[in-house]
């Protein structure tokens, strides 16, 4: 296949960058003016490369925390729960996006062929379906602008805003247009016909998702949940792509340019001053204040496919993270730590999902970290769309559809998804520890989890544990938890293993810390729910999932009156100036209105 690299490029015209080093240094457009810059492709292309790095973030100096995965010590992060004073959309991205297509459609039919014109068009409506449905996702209704708007007509720049369902039409219709007109290949750097679909596939399944449960409507849902798995099919029926690398080495190499599972990823290069800082903060020599909940441990699926419940495999329900290591799927060692590290602080289950393997190595034999792995000099590639979560989005697209009246999931289904996600390779050093890779997941054997939602079907839950394991700190559990309206599972007073972290022998595992440790710093939770705080004297009973004693839940967001954690408010100040002007700006459902 040929794989999508965002390649680094610096030239004498580059604008001097500071503040930032994690960017993507597409080419930049030159001086030219609004009557000059449409008279070639290539001066088209270099204008939309400057979307680039507002879409395809890569990674960024920290790492997801806001969700049921982890926990931090101290305040965990809220809803918002008042309306702000100052808050609302950018249309800043919009505005540059309908330009171009704009300047296309009425500028370059003589200037480009038809196939181009209709790809540049197509690349425009892409990054435009993108952006609404970002905004759409965040706010629900919101102002739709398919235009250029004159800085001078107020009565568009201060439009009511546009009902969710009317943007999401447009948005549908513009990345229908997209898939059907973006080119197969456009070079190693440049947005393709495939990047288009696998994009697409997720925001065809968020609203598809979004409309089943949010908004209970099916009709709608299945208008996008269609869209997701269309797209989906066209990159699994490429053979572009394929599960070809150990889960870790996905987001600890210096080189993904030949990666089959990498769609799109994003090249950082020390050379050029293009560097990121998530290696840093997956250092197990480094103090973090936060790390994975035990909620999340036990969320992992044992070797055998069951549930450590009823797994058959032994020590299934032994939480020593070593025993996890062994007993469940490969993910739990490609994600964490391998024993209790009092440097995760707010859990002692510390994250290396990005801290390569050779680093972890140096870490343990000489205590010492590679320069390029320290502070912001991290060089890691980033993914920025896998093969997996296509794999994903049409399986979950598929189940959510047969719940609505579509074909049934089939076991060939989840041998082409799941099934080929858990046959990922193993690294060495996985296996010399023990990992195994997971069993299928099979229709007529789904596990039997004590714990599942009973409003969730045996089906989806599998397919959403799946997203779980595989996705952690990459951005997406809030969104899904959104999707699925599940913000219950956040909710830190109906789950107190949302504020635990891993299980400690404290006497055996972390005896300095224990040795150090002032009375009622910390406590642990043993597995009969029982609580024991250590006082100074009862370090031999501290066993169990640990606490520290400053980690307190989350303010309550549910069931509150005139709070709404699923969209976002826009602030007071945005809807006064509104008034001030003679308009009216609506403030967002379920949040105080004007």
């Amino acid at each position: 296949m040929k794989n999508i690299s965002i390649i680094i490029v610096l030239s004498v015209i580059m604008l001097m960058i500071t503040g930032c080093e994690d960017f993507l240094n597409r080419p930049q457009l030159t001086q030219d003016t609004d009557e000059t810059a449409w008279t070639s492709e290539q001066k088209v292309r270099l204008y939309a490369n400057k979307f680039y790095p507002t879409f395809f973030v890569g990674y960024s100096n920290d790492v997801s925390l806001f969700t049921d995965d982890v926990v931090q010590r101290g305040n965990q992060g809220n809803f918002t729960r008042a309306v702000p004073n100052s808050a609302i959309w950018s249309m800043t991205s919009l505005r540059s996006i309908n330009i171009m297509i704009d300047r296309v459609g009425s500028r370059m039919e003589g200037v480009l062929s038809e196939e181009a014109y209709n790809h540049w068009m197509g690349v425009g409506r892409f990054f435009r379906g993108l952006r609404y449905s970002e905004l759409v996702f965040a706010y629900g209704d919101v102002p739709y602008y398919d235009h250029v708007v004159s800085d001078i007509d107020k009565d568009d720049l201060y439009k009511p805003r546009t009902p969710r369902n009317e943007v999401m039409d447009a948005v549908y219709n513009d990345l229908e247009f997209a898939f059907a007109n973006v080119r197969l290949n456009d070079g190693d750097q440049s947005l393709n016909r495939y990047i288009v679909a696998g994009f697409i596939s997720r925001i065809a399944l968020y609203e598809g998702t979004w409309q089943k449960y949010y908004y209970k409507n099916n009709a709608r849902a299945e208008k996008f949940l269609a869209l997701a798995m269309e797209t989906a099919e066209f990159l699994m029926n490429s053979g572009k792509y394929a599960i070809d690398t150990d889960f870790r080495s996905l987001f600890t190499s210096n080189d993904l340019k030949n990666n089959r599972e990498c769609i799109l990823y994003r090249k950082y290069d020390n050379a050029v001053s293009v560097t990121h800082s998530v290696a840093h903060y997956n250092n197990p020599l480094n103090s973090i204040n936060y790390g994975g909940t035990t909620a999340l441990l036990k969320s992992f699926i044992c070797v055998d496919g069951k549930v450590w419940q009823n797994s058959d495999i032994e020590g299934a329900n032994d939480f020593r993270i070593a025993s996890l290591v062994k007993t469940r799927d490969s993910r739990f060692e490609g994600t964490f730590y391998d024993k209790p590290n009092i440097n995760a602080k707010g859990s002692f289950l510390f994250p290396i999902k990005f801290y390569p393997r050779y680093g972890v190595k140096k870490a343990e034999e000489e205590g010492t970290t590679p320069d390029e792995l320290k502070g912001s000099k991290n060089i890691t590639d980033a993914p920025v769309l896998r093969y997996a979560e296509i794999l994903l989005n049409w399986i979950e697209a598929k189940a959510e559809l047969a719940s609505i009246g579509g074909d049934a999931v089939t076991q060939a289904d989840l041998d082409r998804t799941i099934n080929l996600i858990r046959n990922r390779p193993l690294a060495p050093e996985a296996i010399e520890k023990g990992v195994q890779k997971t069993a299928p997941l099979m229709l007529d054997a789904l596990p039997d989890d004590p714990g599942k939602d009973p409003n969730v079907s045996p089906l989806l839950w599998e397919i959403r544990r799946e997203r779980r394991m595989e996705f952690i700190f990459e951005d997406g559990r809030l969104i899904d938890l959104k999707r699925w309206y599940k913000l219950e599972y956040m909710d830190t007073d109906s789950d107190p293993e949302l504020l635990t972290g891993a299980w400690v022998n404290f006497p055996a595992e972390a005896n300095d810390y224990l040795a150090s440790a002032k009375p009622e710093a910390f406590s642990v939770t043993k597995a009969d729910g029982s609580v024991i705080v250590y006082n100074g004297t009862n370090g031999a009973q501290m066993v169990g999932f640990y606490k520290d004693i400053v980690t307190n839940g989350r303010q309550p967001f549910l069931n509150q009156v005139n709070v709404n954690p699923y969209l976002s408010p826009v602030g007071k100040t945005q809807i006064d100036d509104y008034a001030s002007r003679g308009y009216v700006l609506q403030q967002t459902e379920g949040w105080p209105q004007n």
